[in-house]
């Protein structure tokens, strides 16, 4: 059993929720909260305890006037996960176990501010067997995390998530997405395009071993962990430092694309801490 993370992130969205359950963020529902909107007739909002006397003593039409406050609403949030192939690439990490560690912060720090979220895990489809409705027992997201920890599939691709926006709901939610990209770029801008209506937040997931345990001279049989396709290459230091080069190439191309739509990514290299999700919330996010 996945274990309750000991420390969490905190966060908050850009946005006001329109779900009309209570929560800790600003929504644009009237209710019990703190952000004043304005001021109607105690007959069109009958509750007395809102009763502005000053400005009911100015309305001309002599109208017992209330005060409308927004309350805080809870917003949906959405875990998905990257199981394909390539995600059991094993450095100071495997990448698959770094994605179950930074889901279960997430699913404590979602669970703290009283949101609900939901769990999608997908390689070459979207897995069933993964999927966790919207809820906020952190307990069966553990439980399912560690379904998640068990895969070892090989020879498995990443075009599942070209079906995961349609397990999103209609309500603007955060999504985070879990993976280390090796993909194409139209996927991932086709999945972007998709998910446009809710805040993306990519969390790519590298290993500086993926580079550094490259031969440094000789051949070397290389295997694509997705496609199983295999390719014997002769290794030279000119060839390492392309191989460098395409990795370099390969962060400014996504970078760009999730600019593009506004969704900056969050780099996490060998080991994750909850910090980390704080800072990008704070420099990205903050209200």
């Amino acid at each position: 059993m996945i274990a309750i993370p000991e420390t969490s992130f905190t966060y908050s969205i850009p946005w006001k929720s329109d779900n009309h359950h209570l929560g800790d963020h600003p929504g644009n529902q009237r209710g019990t909260g703190f952000e004043y909107r304005g001021n109607v007739p105690l007959v069109d909002y009958p509750d007395t305890r809102r009763m502005d006397i000053g400005r009911s003593l100015l309305d001309p039409f002599e109208q017992i006037q209330v005060r409308l406050f927004n309350q805080e609403s809870p917003t949906p949030v959405y875990i998905l996960c990257d199981m394909s192939s390539s995600m059991q690439f094993r450095g100071h990490a495997r990448k698959l176990d770094l994605a179950v560690d930074i889901a279960a912060s997430i699913g404590s720090a979602v669970a703290h501010a009283g949101d609900v979220y939901s769990f999608i895990g997908y390689h070459d489809k979207v897995l069933e067997e993964t999927l966790l409705p919207l809820g906020n027992r952190l307990p069966e997201l553990l439980a399912q995390l560690c379904l998640v920890s068990d895969c070892e599939d090989m020879g498995r691709g990443s075009e599942g998530v070209l079906e995961v926006p349609q397990y999103l709901g209609q309500k603007k939610s955060l999504v985070f997405w879990l993976s280390d990209f090796h993909m194409p770029l139209e996927h991932v801008e086709q999945t972007l395009t998709a998910m446009s209506a809710h805040q993306v937040i990519p969390v790519v997931i590298w290993d500086e071993h993926e580079i550094s345990r490259l031969p440094r001279l000789g051949y070397s049989n290389m295997i694509d962990p997705e496609t199983g396709v295999s390719r014997t290459l002769f290794f030279t230091s000119a060839l390492r430092q392309r191989v460098g080069e395409i990795y370099a190439e390969r962060r400014q191309a996504l970078q760009q694309l999730f600019l593009r739509f506004d969704s900056p990514a969050l780099y996490i290299a060998d080991e994750y801490h909850p910090d980390l999700m704080t800072h990008y919330f704070e420099q990205y996010l903050s209200l």
